[in-house]
Formats: structure tokens, sequence, C-alpha cells
């Protein structure tokens, strides 16, 4: 009779613990169609963490914010998608950027996941905010704050020839719009801008600098993969917002990451992923990031070659920098269009000299960001 018991009480307790999985898994169900997605956001480095559901939104107001996706709403674009401004009242949000991701290539399925899986778990004032997103059949949508400035490349190529360049040498078929409209939108001139004065370079490198040290000395650290002028976005006081995490990856243990493949941009790309290692590191941002300093610094975009005005040679930026300052020319390395009122030499020595270190051949000769910071918050302004 007490054995009797005992198989009874046993298989109470199996049928108790099937129940409570079942009742989970419906749950969890349940909210995934709602599209509630709570995720835990770290709020600094070290600091205490907060759990938000991230805003689902669904295709028919996003088609309505943006006019159907109207090219006349283009800000941008992505690695793989265009980047539209919009308003979302209906959904509880103001002002945003719409990322529409191209449904045909599955390589925007992998650049959605990897963004959602690290914005969605960051924090820093010089981060861009994920706000939303759409995940509907084929379309793969995400919403961002809205930040007023617009790309720092737009600011540091004030002409739109390159762009122009660009797009006749692209095939027509490879064009994610019509040739008129990338024409269009390519010739349509730019609001009135004054070129970024040294003060204000300066301080975008900070932030950046600051957002990408953010990033590596998590818990659980993320490199962004693709650090350039076109992923940081300035707001209305040229504060810096790092963006366009497509390409991110979240580190588990050490801070490196195995990639079957080279991610980034030509010109931004460390050598050592060049040369085939298939470990991305936090170094091959800290690499990227001495080369944007480069480019800052300069107005020079470095994936692009430029022919020198005293002998017409055709050279690249990091040689070309690299020459004017091993014969102490580094005043003539600066962007023609930074005023040199009361600008210090020794700033801009020290400033460069931080960005070679950074863009060392060798990783093990390149500072990490947190120490980067504490050097540039030396400089003198």
């Amino acid at each position: 009779m007490e054995q009797t018991l005992q198989v009874i009480l046993i298989a109470a307790g199996a049928l108790v613990v099937v129940i409570m999985l079942f009742a989970a898994a419906a749950c969890a169900v349940r909210r995934k169609n709602r599209g509630e997605i709570p995720i835990t956001r770290p709020l600094a480095a070290t600091g205490p963490s907060s759990t938000f559901d991230l805003k689902q939104v669904s295709m028919a107001e996003l088609e309505k914010a943006t006019h159907n996706f109207s090219p006349d709403l283009i800000i941008g674009h992505g690695s793989f998608g265009m980047v539209y401004k919009a308003r979302l009242p209906h959904a509880g949000l103001s002002t945003v950027a719409v990322k529409k991701l191209s449904p045909d290539a599955f390589q925007g399925f992998c650049e959605f996941r990897a963004e959602m899986a690290a914005l969605s778990k960051l924090r820093h004032p010089n981060i861009v905010t994920i706000l939303g997103f759409c995940d509907t059949g084929s379309d793969r949508v995400l919403v961002y704050e809205y930040v007023e400035n617009g790309s720092l490349d737009q600011w540091l190529l004030l002409a739109r020839k390159q762009d122009l360049i660009k797009i006749a040498e692209t095939p027509r078929s490879r064009l994610p719009l019509s040739w008129e409209t990338s024409i269009k939108i390519a010739e349509t001139p730019r609001s009135s801008r004054l070129p970024l004065s040294w003060e204000t370079r300066i301080k975008i490198v900070r932030g950046v600098a600051s957002g990408l040290a953010y990033m590596h000395n998590l818990q659980t650290p993320i490199i962004h993969r693709n650090i350039k002028a076109s992923k940081v976005l300035l707001d209305s006081d040229f504060e810096p917002h790092i963006a366009d995490f497509g390409f991110s990856r979240i580190i588990d243990g050490s801070l490196s990451h195995v990639s079957t493949r080279v991610a980034g941009t030509m010109g931004y790309m460390p050598p050592e992923y060049i040369q085939g290692a298939t470990m991305a590191t936090a170094m091959g941002d800290v690499y990227s990031f001495g080369i944007l300093m480069l480019e800052i610094s300069t107005g020079i975009r470095p994936d692009l070659p430029f022919k020198e005005e005293r002998n017409g040679k055709e050279v690249r930026l990091v040689e070309w920098a690299r020459e004017k300052l091993a014969q102490n020319l580094h005043m003539e390395i600066l962007d023609a269009n930074i005023s040199r009122a009361g600008l210090e030499q020794s700033g801009v020595v020290e400033f460069l000299r931080i960005a070679f270190l950074c863009a060392s051949d060798s990783s093990m000769d390149r500072p990490p960001m947190r120490e980067v910071v504490e050097l540039l918050n030396q400089i003198p302004t």
C-alpha cells in the first residue's frame, strides 16, 4: 500500500512539472505573437540593468509614416537597406529614423538579428537608441531615435561630387533605387553648412571613443566591426551617436569573435583582417577608430586613393599622412576648411600621435579604447 502511494505521488509530481513546462511554452508563444521582447539593457558597463520591451510597429503604420517608403524621405543608408525620416505618433513615437532592410538579401536577415542583439543591450549617450522593430514575412524594419544633423561623412565631404561618381560607376542593376531617383538624391543641395571647427571635431572623436570604450568594457563585450564616418550620426549639439550595428558581434569570454567572412570597409579594416585573420577583435575597432581620426582631421576619405597636388602621384590617406608626419608637417595634414586662428600645434601633434597609435599595423601595439579616451581628454582645445 505504501509503495502504491509513493508511485502515485511521483506520477502526480511528474504531471505537475509537465503542465508547468507547457504553460511556460504557451506564455512564450503568446508573448512572441504580441511582439513583446523582454530585453536586459545595462545602464553602465558595471552598473545595474533594467528590463523593457521594444515596441513592435506594424508594416501598415510604417508604410503610412514613410509614404510607402518614399525616396523623398530618405536620409541615409545602412549596410543593407535605406533609412527614412518618419513620424509615428500612433505608435507612441515622435520623429524617428526607419531603416528598412533589403528583403531579398540573406545577409540583411543576419544584419537584422545582429543589430537587434547588439543595440537592445546598449544604453549610452554616444550610441544610437533603438526604439522598435517590424518583423513580418520578408519585411524587416528597425526604428531608431532620429539624429538631427545626419552622418559625419556628410559634414566632412560637403560636395556631392563623389556621390555622383559612385552612382555613375555602379551598375544600374545594383542600385537600390532607380537611376533617375539616385541621381536626384545625389544632386539635392544640402542645407547651408559651415565646416566643422577643430574643437567640434575633437568633441566628435571623444564621443565616439567613449561609446566604443563602453561597448568593449561591458560584462559581455560588443565589437562594432564597421566603424567609419558614415556610421557616426550627429545630433543638434554635434554630439556623436554610433550607429549601424549590422556587422557587430557580442563576445563571450575573450575580446574576440571567430568569423567566417571579412566584415568592414576597405581603408578602415585592420591589416590582420585583410591578411586573412578569422578572429575579429576589439583591437580591430581600435584600428578603424584611428583611421576615422585621420579622416576627421584631414577631411580625406581613407577608402579612395587621391592625387597629391605637388606631384600628381596617386596615394592613400594613411601612407600620405604617415609621410607628412615623418617630415614634421603636422599642420599641412589638417583639412583646409579648419580655421588656424588660435589653433595650438601641440594639440594637433598629440591628436595625430593618438590616431597613428590606434592605427598601428600591429594589433598588440594598439591601446584599448579605455586608454584612448584618457589620452584624448588630455588634448588641449
